[in-house]
């Protein structure tokens, strides 16, 4: 089975810099790199909900770059720094951009993640529609 590299074209910093890609396809799933709440110039957002709408946002580039969209995530896990200070509002922000009981979550506090101020981090798994 051949893999499929998807880099949406605002994210080409991204695989030219940090050197992973935003999302790999492989038959009909689509395994998407954790996503952080970065603005276009990969600085971190530091204010909370604008950080973890950011981070929605990327994750819904990434998958529609592939023909997918939320409502195609099988399983996501997300990483949080101060998950119990967060976690309402993350939540909160979850339920605008995501569909309810759809997937398989499971959420990991952590001390920290890729860079400071970073508070969340959001990888997926879709299942790619049939054309």
């Amino acid at each position: 089975m051949k893999s499929e590299v998807i880099v949406p074209p605002r994210m080409r910093a991204i695989i030219e810099g940090a050197g992973y890609a935003p999302a790999v396809r492989a038959g009909n799933l689509l395994f998407c790199a954790g996503q952080f709440g970065r603005d276009d110039d990969l600085n971190v957002i530091h204010d909370p909900e604008e950080q973890f709408e950011a981070c929605w946002r990327n994750l819904d580039e990434v998958l529609s770059a592939a023909g997918c969209s939320f409502a195609d995530v099988v399983e996501m896990t997300t990483y949080h720094v101060e998950m119990s200070r967060y976690m309402d509002l993350f939540r909160e922000v979850k339920n605008r951009f995501f569909p309810r009981r759809t997937c398989a979550w499971t959420r990991i506090g952590v001390s920290e993640l890729a860079h400071h101020g970073l508070l969340v981090e959001i990888k997926a798994v879709a299942l790619i529609p049939q054309c």
